[in-house]
């Protein structure tokens, strides 16, 4: 999982203002039950440990204090069992708008030849996702275990291993900065870097930038970014207005901030004479996208829109038709959470082949 304040919208529940209101306070009073350790960026404490139930979460370098418990991140939600068979399901070959006309890929560029299978999280929380809930051997088993079933269900398509790290995470209070985010320091980042080169892998830098800015956040990772292994993620859940806070609403970009992200990518590749860049949109819900239709397509950087919510597989199913497949940008991606997945009697995490169903097919998968 993420930040103690990340979550999911049940599908359709913006038509029901007061199913949301109910369940949300709900959640609100459940989540700020919780610990919630603050910012403490000049404290020069390498070793802060931080405590969840009296259990040790994570020991973080001297920039971040953050948790994120398990139980938080609502998305696609258990309003339906899994038995019900979804509408919005599609069963053609070539669903309308895909596969997107667009630029050619250019030599380098990993999509559509490959599919990425990435392990998510932060290395310094067991909260935020897989990547921080194993020793680095196990979690390196893990992740190979899944690149061969993925090898296996589709042969034909090459796999790649991949690390998605958070490296700015939304926070529920202001901060120093008055941000609502917490910036990890660059020993997150370069800790994930050497796991890659151990694995051969790609690096996706991930960021919650709550009150900030793309324009603000991005150019400081552009150090790592000129890396040809490393991608960039962004995540449109944690894009708040001033006097929005993470956690009190789902937040949004437009057109115009992923073109500023693909933009910045693509002027990495031209001068430093890169491979085409990554860039990874999440997505759940109607608004969080908005202008889809305007945004940029450029060869130098490929595009994926991610399914990014749990519950049960015909919801799972159903937000990828009602979000990705209906607002054709480029490539798709898929989430699959290994405790939210299943964390309801009757549910089950989605194998390959249940996912390889889906049209258009994703090309780029991710565990939390």
């Amino acid at each position: 999982m993420r930040h103690l304040y990340n979550f999911y919208l049940p599908a359709g529940t913006l038509k029901n203002k007061s199913f949301f209101f109910i369940f949300l306070l709900s959640l609100w009073s459940s989540a700020c039950r919780q610990s919630q350790p603050k910012e403490n960026p000049n404290s020069g404490n390498n070793k802060t440990a931080i405590k969840k139930n009296s259990a040790t979460v994570a020991t973080l370098p001297d920039t971040a204090q953050i948790i994120k418990p398990d139980t938080t991140k609502l998305a696609v939600a258990a309003t339906k069992p899994d038995s019900v068979k979804s509408e919005s399901v599609k069963k053609d070959t070539n669903p309308p708008g895909w596969p997107v006309t667009g630029p050619e890929p250019l030599p380098g560029s990993i999509l559509p030849g490959n599919r990425i299978i990435a392990f998510y999280g932060n290395p310094l929380s067991k909260g935020m996702g897989i990547l921080g809930q194993l020793e680095p051997e196990q979690m390196f088993a893990k992740l190979d275990k899944e690149v061969a079933a993925w090898q296996k269900a589709d042969p034909s398509t090459p796999v790649k291993p991949a690390f998605h790290v958070i490296v700015v995470t939304a926070q529920g209070k202001p901060g120093p900065g008055g941000k609502y985010r917490l910036r990890m320091s660059d020993f997150v980042a370069e800790r994930v870097i050497g796991w890659a080169e151990q694995k051969d892998a790609l690096v996706f830098l991930d960021l919650q930038i709550g009150q900030s800015s793309l324009q603000e956040e991005i150019p400081r990772l552009a150090k790592f970014l000129q890396k040809p292994n490393v991608h960039l993620g962004i995540d449109a859940e944690f894009a708040l207005q001033p006097g929005q806070v993470p956690g009190k609403r789902v937040g949004t970009y437009d057109a115009k901030d992923i073109n500023y992200a693909s933009q910045f990518l693509a002027d990495l590749v031209k001068e430093h004479n890169l491979p085409p860049k990554l860039l990874i949109v999440h997505r759940f819900t109607q608004r969080m996208i908005t202008n889809y239709r305007n945004i940029k397509l450029d060869p130098r950087v490929q595009i994926v829109m991610h399914m990014d919510g749990w519950g049960n597989k015909t919801l799972k199913r159903d937000s990828y038709y009602r979000y990705i497949q209906k607002e054709p940008v480029q490539y798709t991606g898929f989430k699959l959470f290994y405790k939210n997945d299943v964390r309801k009697k009757g549910w089950s995490l989605m194998t390959p082949e249940e996912v390889l169903r889906l049209k258009p097919q994703p090309l780029y998968i991710q565990y939390q």
